[in-house]
């Protein structure tokens, strides 16, 4: 692949970040950005992480983690999302998650064979979560993916059983004739007032990049993701080693309460458990007390729980071959 350029990204101190061009999609040119922190010292490892719906990468904190573990810090906006939104393109749409393997491709191309690592970890939060547990199923026995942890990977709508399957077939026997009409209902609020620091919470993001009241899923994304449940479902075959985590709770947040600080305001934290085994033969389920639904957004104890708990697993799953 040809070398990408690099400029600096608007995380500033040690983070750049790349354009990676991408064929046209249903939605017409694309691109998706690569941002990159190095490690203090050269190093063999790499984690690419990968962020969920109505998200991008901001978690400066969570680049510092796998930096003090040695590791090179990749993190993917995938199309349409964060740095790689562009007016022509809906916010957050695809009709197929598989066209996500393309920038997964390139961006693991460029950490094994340019940036010259001979072990990559991927980090998927929730519709990342489910995103890179299909594209790691697809490319078993290619030695792309050593290690994958997947922070409340999205697994199944949190939804009563009614939704998650009348509702959601009627949706996606429709989905081409209404691919692009928002579906209503959505998140409230309260999960994003309890993450920002304006509001309820102790973090900076851009909300024009992460709106702090939701937005509204499209027809054509709610079938994607339905056909990706079905396939966890049925179980996948990645053949690394997974690490699940999910929170002990859930809870609601259509507005601010005081328990969003403490459980899965977007998930169902029992399905994920429960469905986390199916992803391979190797899975380690891992569920967090008080955790939010980004783990690592948790209260500074929690997510003191979290990290201690990703650095054992990557100790004994993903260690330094040096």
């Amino acid at each position: 692949m040809d070398e990408l350029s690099w400029k600096p990204d608007v995380l500033g101190d040690a983070f750049e970040a790349a354009e990676l061009p991408l064929r046209d999609d249903t939605e017409g040119a694309a691109v998706a950005t690569l941002v990159r922190r190095r490690a203090s010292a050269p190093t063999k490892r790499a984690v690419l992480y990968v962020h969920g719906f109505n998200d991008y990468f901001f978690q400066t904190h969570l680049a510092d983690f796998y930096v003090g573990l040695g590791f090179d810090f990749y993190a993917l906006d995938l199309r349409s999302y964060g740095r790689s939104i562009r007016p022509h393109r809906r916010t957050n749409f695809v009709d197929d998650l598989g066209r996500y393997a393309e920038e997964l491709d390139l961006a693991a191309q460029l950490v094994r064979e340019v940036d010259g690592h001979d072990t990559l970890l991927v980090n998927g939060h929730s519709t990342g979560g489910l995103i890179t547990a299909l594209w790691a199923h697809h490319r078993a026995g290619r030695g792309v993916v050593d290690g994958l942890f997947l922070n409340s990977p999205f697994l199944d709508l949190n939804a009563p059983l009614v939704t998650r399957t009348v509702g959601v077939r009627a949706v996606h026997a429709a989905r081409h004739y209404v691919a692009r009409r928002p579906i209503p209902g959505g998140l409230g609020g309260g999960y994003g007032e309890s993450l920002h620091r304006d509001h309820h919470g102790e973090w900076v993001f851009d909300p024009e990049w992460k709106a702090i009241t939701g937005i509204p899923a499209y027809a054509g994304w709610v079938a994607a993701v339905h056909r990706g449940h079905r396939a966890v479902a049925r179980g996948l075959a990645v053949d690394c080693p997974v690490l699940a985590m999910s929170s002990t709770a859930s809870v609601d947040a259509r507005e601010w309460n005081e328990g969003l600080h403490s459980g899965d305001a977007v998930l169902d934290a029992e399905r994920i458990a429960m469905l986390a085994p199916r992803l391979g033969r190797h899975v380690t389920v891992v569920r967090i007390e008080g955790g939010m639904h980004d783990l690592v957004l948790s209260s500074p104890p929690v997510r003191a729980q979290v990290f201690d708990e990703l650095a054992r697993w990557i100790g004994a799953y993903v260690p330094d071959p040096v």
